[in-house]
């Protein structure tokens, strides 16, 4: 017997396990991107405010970033002691630097122009935030949202290393008992759902991109491919 005849088999006899480790893991994960977007969105908004602060914050969410992943949570089992709490705790550390980069440079990478001529039409500078950056920022922001959902999907496996919830806990229980059909049983469903996470995020950022931006996108794209392909001719 093939080992995905018996990956098969465990889900279907052992189907209401995986799917409440799969809720589990589903809201460890949600939990863990809401809060750090949540604090990412107002943090990035202030630093390109306040810009000279801005090195040093993304440089520590960078940090945050190499810390190895059993490590981390082995520290914050210190503060958080062990459960989910912990894994969340880690898992927004490691959401904060795609959606912090992302949303201090959406923001000001949008033209100085539209910002100037808000200002000449008399716009606050709350309006000129809510009505031009932000709306010009959405598509560079949802790609930060939409890395950080991968990783922290991915990365939420590691919790049950500490006594939380998830998938995770099929794959230590896999190793543990050396059967490949119970690790599998945790990892194709974690890895579906980051694919899921990342497919809608796409359709999401794709949604929200204004139809200008798309347009341009597509020129620029088409541009440089022929520019390609007239230097693939020419050599």
């Amino acid at each position: 017997m093939t080992v995905w005849v018996k990956f098969i088999r465990y889900i279907i006899e052992h189907h209401d396990k995986v799917l409440l480790y799969t809720e589990q893991h589903l809201y460890i994960s949600m939990i863990a991107l809401a809060l750090g977007f949540a604090f990412c969105l107002p943090v990035g908004i202030w630093l390109t405010r306040h810009e000279r602060y801005a090195p040093i914050v993304i440089g520590a969410a960078n940090v945050a970033e190499t810390i190895p992943s059993l490590a981390l949570l082995g520290f914050l089992i210190f503060i958080f002691g062990i459960g989910d709490a912990n894994a969340i705790a880690a898992l927004f550390l490691y959401a904060l630097l795609p959606m912090l980069q992302n949303t201090y440079t959406g923001i000001k990478n949008v033209d100085r122009s539209l910002i100037e001529a808000g200002r000449g039409m008399g716009m606050t500078d709350w309006q000129i935030l809510t009505m031009v950056e932000l709306p010009l920022a959405r598509p560079v922001i949802v790609a930060g949202v939409r890395v950080a959902s991968v990783w922290t999907i991915g990365t939420a496996t590691l919790a049950a290393a500490i006594g939380g919830g998830g998938l995770g806990r099929l794959i230590f229980a896999g190793l543990a008992t050396i059967r490949d059909d119970i690790m599998l049983a945790g990892a194709v469903p974690a890895a579906l759902l980051a694919l899921l996470a990342d497919w809608t995020f796409a359709a999401v950022e794709r949604w929200i991109t204004p139809r200008g931006l798309r347009v341009q996108q597509h020129g620029v794209g088409k541009a440089k491919a022929r520019r390609k392909m007239g230097g693939e001719v020419k050599a």
